[in-house]
């Protein structure tokens, strides 16, 4: 395969953020770069020869871990591919707690499920839950929808997480801390308080990968 030339690499950051109804600035900003990281004016350099400037590596590593895509999947998308977006299942946030909509992985199964189109590049296991209520606002709030990618990378630290209970309670917050005994979560709500699980007590925990607000 070809190198991609400068303007690929930088319309698929476009098309990237455009799949996830983002400017380039709100992408960076997500990623936990500088909001200009991405801007026009940084893509060449201010001399007279304006130069093209590329991202860094680290700068795509971090869009990457962000959105959840894979490295094939962003250079389809500088090769002019990427395809349309997918389907992806869809409960309220109420069902799912109820059994049977997952299996013992946090992967969905069984029926009931609705469908939605996710403006990405979801993997096989994604799903999106339709947030009810108030105990996670500011964050979302009632009608947002969150998609969870129970295969994607291992929950760190600061992580926005959906966890499930061995007692079939769900809830969204944030992971604060995990060891091998419990995992500690803050609640997106300061209304509401934190919580502190025993491993034992959980039946799976999943990264948030988006949020449709």
């Amino acid at each position: 395969m070809a190198r991609p030339s400068h303007a690929q690499i930088w319309n698929a950051i476009d098309l990237l953020a455009a799949r996830f109804d983002m400017t380039a600035s709100a992408l960076a900003k997500v990623a936990g770069l500088d909001p200009t990281s991405f801007n026009r004016s940084k893509r060449t350099s201010n001399d007279a020869d304006a130069r093209p400037r590329w991202p860094s590596t680290e700068s795509l590593s971090k869009v990457l871990d962000a959105t959840g895509v894979s490295f094939a999947e962003f250079a389809a998308l500088a090769e002019g591919g990427g395809g349309a977006p997918r389907g992806v299942p869809l409960i309220g946030f109420a069902q799912a707690g109820d059994d049977g909509f997952f299996d013992d992985a946090g992967f969905p199964v069984g029926q009931g499920w609705d469908e939605i189109d996710f403006p990405g590049l979801a993997r096989e296991g994604v799903y999106a839950l339709e947030i009810s209520g108030d105990s996670m606002a500011p964050v979302y709030r009632e009608g947002d929808r969150i998609v969870v990618d129970p295969a994607g990378a291992e929950p760190r630290r600061g992580d926005r997480v959906v966890v499930k209970t061995t007692q079939g309670e769900v809830m969204a917050k944030e992971l604060a801390r995990i060891t091998g005994k419990a995992i500690e979560l803050k609640s997106l709500n300061p209304d509401y308080p934190g919580r502190t699980l025993e491993r034992k007590d959980v039946a799976w925990i999943a990264r948030i990968l988006w949020a449709s607000q």
